[in-house]
């Protein structure tokens, strides 16, 4: 009688235990079920490369810290349609080899999609890997070949704005000046390379004559030689397509020799890195750049400008720094990821394809309108000239 009193007790004391357990776990509670529901969501895993280190951190480092607080901000507000994003960020040391190893390692941890690299040579070197592994790449640099020809570069994008359109910018403001014989000088990379030949383009086209054209190295700080031969040449004004720090070295070196004509550099100087390394130098350097830069003189109809201000101020507010146009073309990419992740789940080709649909998306590098036959999506008027006054940068006149 004894044993089998303690045996149904013992049954009893389980019950009640197993009860209180399903009450307190089970799916009575709305709000619980809603939370483990969301928390087991898978996490989607997206990939970035940038020059985070080496001769393009100047790039890299606003684009890492823009993209980590894209991400984080995404992540807090729930993620991606429930999916929290699992950010692979990894620095390519701004080398070409890195970069290739750092997409093949992405593509193998299942990556939905590429942010990046920083600079035209990194990207350059990724291609093969985004194409063969079928993995949708958004580059955040400048060359037109990184998405020309389009037929061979199906799963590759960029967001700066193309040094072809760079280059007719230039051109057209030369032009306007009245500036038709000119020196041209350029870092000896893939950079460099690219913006010359878009460049030599866009002059013939202007009837703008170049003088001399002069080559010097990411790692140069003396350009002595280069300069000296412009100087003999007697250009009317010199176009410098270069960044941060041999685009300074190249401004501080131009002073120094005494030369006086108007000094035209690329959009690679928009960043305040360039004012910081070429001092006084800096001032009087007029180029074409994305409406960043100078986003409040903006007018108030400007399809950008609360875009821009915005940017400008969580960049600014998270203390990295100055706002940054390179910054902008991560930020530009990262969105664009989310956005066609948004609407296509966890499938690259479909991905792909939204990316490529994307149509009147505001950012910071412009408004695109990506097409089958238009991996960029920027016209000329995502740039304005800039001019630098007082370490400031102001709308060039």
């Amino acid at each position: 009688m004894v044993l089998r009193f303690r045996r149904m007790s013992a049954i009893l004391a389980i019950a009640l235990i197993l009860g209180l357990l399903l009450t307190g776990c089970g799916g009575g509670n709305a709000n619980t079920e809603k939370s483990a529901t969301t928390e087991t969501k898978e996490p989607y895993k997206i990939g970035a490369i940038f020059d985070i280190s080496g001769t393009s951190s100047s790039l890299g480092i606003p684009e890492r810290d823009t993209v980590q607080m894209i991400v984080d901000e995404v992540n807090k507000s729930g993620g991606i349609n429930g999916h929290p994003i699992d950010l692979i960020m990894l620095d390519n040391k701004s080398n070409e080899t890195e970069s290739a190893l750092a997409a093949k390692s992405l593509i193998q941890q299942g990556v939905l999609a590429i942010v990046g690299p920083s600079a035209s040579g990194t990207t350059m070197a990724i291609i093969e890997a985004a194409q063969k592994g079928e993995t949708p790449l958004v580059s955040a640099a400048a060359s037109i070949r990184i998405v020309d020809p389009v037929k061979d570069r199906k799963w590759v994008f960029k967001t700066a704005q193309s040094d072809s359109l760079v280059a007719a910018k230039i051109a057209t403001y030369l032009k306007s000046k009245g500036l038709t014989k000119i020196a041209f000088a350029s870092m000896n990379n893939a950079f460099g390379d690219s913006g010359r030949a878009q460049f030599e383009k866009a002059a013939a086209q202007e009837g703008i004559t170049i003088l001399v054209k002069e080559k010097f190295e990411a790692t140069d700080t003396i350009m002595t030689s280069q300069l000296t031969n412009i100087k003999k040449a007697a250009p009317q004004a010199v176009v410098a397509w270069a960044i941060p720090p041999s685009a300074s070295s190249f401004t501080a070196n131009f002073r120094q020799l005494g030369l006086t004509m108007p000094l035209i550099h690329s959009h690679g100087i928009g960043n305040k890195k360039f004012i910081e390394l070429a001092g006084d130098a800096a001032n009087g350097v007029v180029f074409p750049v994305g409406k960043l830069l100078v986003a409040e003189g903006l007018p108030d109809t400007d399809p950008q400008k609360a875009v821009l201000v915005d940017y400008a101020t969580k960049f600014e507010a998270n203390k990295f720094g100055t706002r940054n146009t390179f910054g902008g073309h991560a930020y530009d990419a990262i969105q664009i990821v989310i956005d066609a992740v948004k609407k296509a789940g966890p499938d690259k080709a479909k991905i792909r394809d939204e990316i490529e649909k994307t149509q009147n998306f505001t950012g910071i590098s412009g408004v695109f309108n990506m097409s089958p036959t238009d991996h960029n999506g920027l016209s000329l008027d995502s740039m304005v000239m800039v001019e630098i006054v007082n370490g400031k940068w102001v709308l060039a006149k």
